[in-house]
């Protein structure tokens, strides 16, 4: 695991003195006994743990309800049921999943730079295993740093979907998420944030989650989008939202919910979850408010649709960033997002002819591209960042790309083979029949409004 792995050079040189004095003294069992007391057993604090509990229940909220009430606002009336459900059931998968093997994947105690192996159906962990955090000597229950890792993997497979809603078969949704998590997820989840892990061991920053979650998500959904084909009438009928007021709403609850998710990450209740904490609030507000200017300056209304979009943008933007920037540096940062972001979605997919159903790639791919790469330069201690005096941007700045287009290839390597499994075992798309009539009706046999 990654919290509390690194010592700082006093405390090396305090357990070297140590074990040096036990081993002069040991013919003195008075003077060992005093030098045993003297080092304190890891203890769990419980401050820390209460607030990782409720963390990763946050992290849950932003999934059920929060994505599944965004995502379901912005699909047609007769796909709402099927997009809520496909979201849900892929989160209980991976939960899962999580528990019989990706935890072990992802965290065990062997392995190597690309995967783990070892506590697989989480054996040999009881209530009283603890898990490291960053303070010396205070450590959290294992279970609850398991809890808070398995929300980040449910909805990292949740977020995919968004750009293969309203087509994609149910069964053939299972079957990817199951291959997905265990060839994508689980190794980038590894590289990124256990000790011995490539990106880990390059010096990659991702506070929360800007290579784990969301390019992972977004670059998956595009590749899975551009395999799976476009809707039937797409850019020929007109497919707006059929609610963006359950959209507001959805999104309400996924900012609400990010504070588990960035603040969360810093494994503690301290100053790196305060800091965490504020640039949620602004690097967000900040997104927001430049989404809406970009409409007004590309000759539309400003809406709330894209007063949600741009608040997605700035979350995920700010999520490598989140303990990593100053709060000055966080709004930079989720400007500058939220105009590439408006730009992706609204200029380079219809230049393109993708059909990303809800924008997975547009706002969490790049978005989380943007995030991870400005990571490197709002860590920068002259622009109000936490780096040390020696930090130096250009090196950074080499490290990140390299994480970024090392997780972009993965990931997109990944969902082709996982897709191309699905689609063998079950097929992906509905028929032509059930997609006019809706997946609501043709796949779960019920409407989400009855009149």
């Amino acid at each position: 695991m990654t919290k509390g792995e690194n010592m700082t050079f006093a405390n090396k040189f305090a357990a070297g003195a140590g074990a040096v004095g036990l081993s002069l003294f040991a013919a003195l069992p008075a003077w060992a006994q005093e030098a045993a007391a003297a080092a304190p057993e890891p203890v769990v604090d419980k401050g820390d743990t209460a607030w990782m509990m409720t963390s990763t229940v946050l992290v849950l909220l932003m999934i059920l309800p929060g994505l599944a009430l965004f995502y379901g606002g912005l699909t047609r009336t007769k796909n709402m049921l099927s997009t809520m459900t496909q979201i849900g059931a892929a989160a209980c998968l991976a939960m899962i999943i999580w528990v019989i093997y990706g935890y072990g994947l992802a965290f065990g105690p062997e392995g190597n730079a690309f995967i783990a192996w070892g506590k697989f159906f989480l054996a040999g962990v009881t209530p009283d295993s603890l898990a490291d955090t960053f303070s010396d000597g205070f450590k959290l229950p294992e279970y609850v740093f398991i809890s808070f890792q398995m929300t980040f993997a449910a909805i990292t497979l949740a977020l995919v979907l968004g750009s293969v809603v309203e087509r994609m078969k149910f069964s053939a949704v299972m079957v990817f998420g199951a291959i997905w998590l265990t060839i994508v997820y689980f190794p980038i989840a590894h590289m990124v944030w256990a000790a011995g892990g490539l990106f880990f061991e390059m010096g990659a920053l991702d506070f929360a989650g800007g290579t784990v979650v969301h390019i992972n998500a977004g670059v998956s959904a595009l590749v899975a989008a551009m395999i799976l084909g476009k809707r039937i009438g797409y850019q020929k009928e007109i497919m707006a939202p059929h609610s963006l007021t359950l959209t507001m709403v959805g999104t309400g609850m996924l900012w609400v919910g990010w504070f588990g998710f960035n603040a969360g990450s810093a494994l503690e209740a301290n100053g790196s979850a305060a800091l965490a904490m504020i640039n949620t609030f602004v690097a967000t507000a900040s997104a927001a408010l430049f989404w809406m200017l970009a409409e007004k300056l590309a000759g539309h209304k400003p809406s709330a649709l894209g007063f949600c979009s741009g608040i997605i943008a700035g979350l995920v933007a700010v999520t490598p960033a989140a303990g990593n920037s100053g709060p000055f540096g966080a709004i930079v940062l989720g400007a500058v997002a939220s105009l590439i972001a408006f730009y992706a979605v609204t200029v380079l997919k219809p230049k393109l002819g993708y059909d990303d159903s809800l924008d997975a790639f547009g706002i969490h791919g790049v978005g989380g591209i943007v995030g991870a790469i400005g990571t490197a330069i709002v860590y920068a201690p002259s622009l109000g960042g936490p780096g040390g005096d020696d930090f130096a941007i250009g090196p950074q700045l080499v490290t990140q790309i390299s994480a970024v287009a090392a997780t972009i290839v993965w990931a997109s390597v990944g969902t082709v083979i996982a897709i191309y499994v699905a689609k063998l075992l079950t097929g992906l798309r509905v028929s032509e029949e059930v997609e006019r009539e809706g997946l609501d009706l043709g796949e779960h046999g019920e409407r989400a409004y009855n009149y």
